[in-house]
């Protein structure tokens, strides 16, 4: 019988594993157009934090009792489609369970890009698309620019790492930790700082003495406080996550934003699902820049639909080099 994980309450600060419920779901038989995908791959991803709160966003609010959703990938097994055959590999929003029905117009075949599948739910999917269309058309990111991006040893900020270098950028990211610092300046970055050594508003300054172009952001706090204090006249900024504030509710930040009006800085935030118009051009230049050896990626891998909510939590706990993913 097919399983899928449900949310049992609304979680109060960082979730708890008895925040989660794993259920059994009834027989789905396929509708016309419909397609039953056997899920090999699921991802979790810090928005998905926001979506466990009852308010109104950009997505809606999870449901208590039902099955939740997220990217997947997985095999037809069973098709009402003619388009989508029996054994086509997709991917889809259908995640957190290792059976999806759906339509078949809900699902999108595999690029055919020479790399691991998993990667299309990473580096080739939602977080690389998120560095590519975050730095180069929300940041205006060009070549000659100093670019700080938090949270460097993730999904996202490790991918924004590369794109920069490949477009002739000066890197400086952060991270957590000797090993993910290491990590991120074998990715080309030209400097790192340990937000878990000290102050980060000093280790920044101290990177950048001339200050930064562009602040590529998914963490908020000291973080953004540190990249305002150090921007350049006309600095942009790309406000992707700020993951300080999805478990403490309040902004945790900004108390240097008097700096926006004499640095003229721009900050704008962005969601990657604006951009989707330009996945000709991701998929173009990400497989140039793979084909050239400027791209690489890695994966934390949880094994198994138990794993699910251990895997999401690792995410605010520093459990994470690369993309966050569990294999089916």
């Amino acid at each position: 019988m097919p399983r899928a994980w449900t949310l049992r309450a609304r979680p109060k600060g960082l979730p708890q594993p008895s925040d989660f419920d794993l259920i059994d779901l009834p027989a789905a038989p396929l509708s016309e157009g419909e397609v039953r995908v056997a899920n090999t791959w699921l991802s979790v991803d810090p928005y998905m934090r926001g979506r466990m709160n009852d308010v109104k966003s950009y997505v809606p609010p999870f449901v208590l009792g039902e099955p939740m959703q997220g990217g997947a990938l997985g095999e037809v097994i069973e098709s009402n489609a003619p388009d989508v055959p029996v054994g086509t590999r997709v991917q889809h929003m259908l995640g957190w369970r290792d059976e999806a029905v759906l339509p078949a117009a809900q699902v999108q075949k595999l690029p055919d890009i020479d790399v691991p599948e998993q990667a299309f739910l990473g580096q080739f999917g939602m977080p690389g698309m998120t560095a590519y269309f975050g730095l180069l058309q929300v940041a205006e990111a060009r070549e000659g620019d100093v670019v700080f991006v938090s949270a460097a040893a993730g999904a996202v900020g490790s991918t924004v790492v590369q794109i920069a270098k490949a477009k002739g950028m000066t890197v400086i990211g952060s991270a957590g930790g000797a090993e993910k610092c290491a990590w991120v300046k074998s990715l080309g970055a030209d400097a790192v700082i340990d937000y878990k050594a000290g102050d980060v508003v000093q280790a920044l300054a101290d990177a950048a003495p001339q200050g930064i172009d562009v602040y590529f952001d998914n963490v908020g706090g000291d973080h953004f406080d540190a990249a305002l204090l150090a921007a350049r006249l006309h600095a942009r900024f790309a406000i992707c996550g700020m993951i300080d504030i999805y478990n403490e509710g309040q902004p945790q930040s900004l108390k240097y934003l008097f700096k926006v009006i004499g640095a003229r800085i721009a900050i704008k935030g962005f969601l990657v699902g604006d951009h989707l118009a330009g996945v000709a051009d991701f998929y173009r230049d990400m497989g140039e820049w793979l084909a050239a050896g400027k791209l690489t990626r890695e994966e934390t891998v949880h094994e198994g639909l138990e794993t699910a909510p251990q895997a999401f939590l690792g995410l605010f706990t520093g459990g994470n080099r690369g993309k966050m993913l569990v294999r089916v």
